[in-house]
């Protein structure tokens, strides 16, 4: 069992940056596909990024690329989501999941375990 704690979240101007950090607990990330998804108020929840923990390979949605890096750390058990140059249409709850496996999937039903989430708020 893996534990998720997101934090990080906040209330910004457009054009700011933000670090979201996602901590697992119970287990290492060993063997897992971490990715960040979001939802916005009354939207699907949608891919982000993802990290393959065993291969480092990333993946980025088309509407992040160029503005979001995921990383991570591997002492702290802890993966991060720098966000630069926001724009009001990031506004959503971000979430952070693991799933079992090395093959990164943007599908949420192949994550296994999920966190409560953080609200990103940008303002215009």
């Amino acid at each position: 069992q893996v534990q998720l704690v997101e934090s990080g979240g906040g209330l910004v101007q457009a054009g700011d940056s933000l670090r979201l950090s996602c901590a697992a607990s119970g287990r290492t990330f060993s063997g897992h596909v971490i990715s960040w998804f979001r939802q916005a108020s009354g939207g699907e929840r949608e891919f982000v990024a993802a990290v393959s923990w065993n291969s480092y390979s990333t993946y980025y949605a088309d509407s992040v690329k160029g503005r979001f890096t995921i990383s991570t750390d591997n002492a702290k058990n802890t993966v991060y989501l720098q966000m630069n140059s926001l724009r009001p249409e990031d506004t959503a709850v971000y979430y952070c999941a693991a799933g079992r496996g090395v093959v990164i999937t943007t599908s949420v039903t192949r994550y296994d375990y999920w966190g409560q989430g953080t609200q990103v708020t940008v303002s215009s």
